[in-house]
């Protein structure tokens, strides 16, 4: 059977930057194990499934798999997948430009602005926690980065539906210049059950505000070359560590030049600390799956 395919880079409007995923359109009655089977064969850090929702208000389910296993939320999936039915004509923006978007979680809000080109998305995180992370478990990290995290933060574990060790280093370049040993942080994320690490620093000058990278080894992606779940969880740590302003800001982030994969991501926090993640989506391919399965 021939499904849809796509292949769409998210948090770029250029072709070849930003984050790729794999979206398979007509997924209704493909297997669990076949899914996962697929994004093994794909190998980019996620692969998702379009099926039609079985929640009252949805527009669509998903469900989203590393090489390795199944994400309850991703962000740069949640956004490419959004990208590819709507320019699949599969479904068509409710009022306000609003999308709802069923998964694991629960129902991700999304909100579309523009068309064709100019077309930007943003979804509301998911509900989160934070716990910081013990003395001991801080120094193991350090070991880990082969480098001090900084003081006047201390890190935590975020959990969005992925969960994120969040770390803050001493500026962007600390970020760019890092080389974590992988085996040593894929047991720690084993250890204490956590999706990755995603670690920031902040620009001095440029359009980005903050500098990020995301680790997973664990999941088998040794760097995601640009995370929206890693930089919602970088958000909502910034905002309980009191690094935002108390009335809510808007600040884009960079990642994934380390990969050579240079994306921009657009954030917000309001007075409240609610996050959305946003940001701009090009396909680069489009075909069809022919299975077996």
């Amino acid at each position: 059977m021939k499904r849809s395919y796509k292949v769409v880079d998210v948090f770029t409007s250029r072709p070849l930057l930003g984050n790729p995923v794999a979206v398979i359109l007509d997924a209704d009655d493909l297997t669990t194990d076949a899914m996962q089977a697929i994004a093994r064969w794909t190998n980019l850090s996620e692969t998702t499934f379009v099926l039609s929702p079985t929640t009252a208000g949805a527009d669509y389910r998903l469900r989203i798999f590393t090489p390795r296993s199944e994400l309850p939320f991703a962000g740069h999936p949640t956004l490419g997948s959004a990208h590819a039915v709507l320019e699949a004509g599969r479904i068509l923006p409710g009022p306000g430009g609003r999308l709802i978007q069923q998964c694991e979680i629960g129902l991700i809000e999304l909100t579309v602005e523009g068309q064709g080109e100019d077309r930007e998305l943003t979804f509301d995180l998911p509900p989160s926690k934070m716990t910081s992370l013990d003395a001991a478990d801080i120094a193991d990290l350090e070991r880990i980065l082969s480098c001090n995290v900084t003081a006047k933060t201390v890190p935590a574990i975020v959990n969005v539906g992925p969960k994120w060790v969040i770390t803050q280093l001493n500026d962007a370049a600390s970020v760019i210049d890092l080389r974590p040993d992988l085996a040593r942080l894929a047991e720690f994320e084993r250890r204490h059950r956590v999706t990755g690490l995603t670690v920031f620093g902040v620009h001095k000058h440029g359009d980005a505000a903050i500098e990020v990278r995301t680790f997973a080894p664990s999941s088998g992606v040794e760097e995601d070359p640009v995370c929206g779940s890693g930089n919602g969880s970088v958000a909502v740590f910034q905002w309980e560590r009191g690094l935002l302003p108390s009335d809510g800001t808007n600040y884009v982030a960079a990642q994934g030049r380390c990969v050579g994969r240079d994306g921009r991501v657009k954030v917000s926090v309001d007075a409240g600390g609610k996050v959305r993640i946003g940001g701009s989506c090009v396909t680069c391919v489009e075909g069809s799956l022919t299975l077996a399965l």
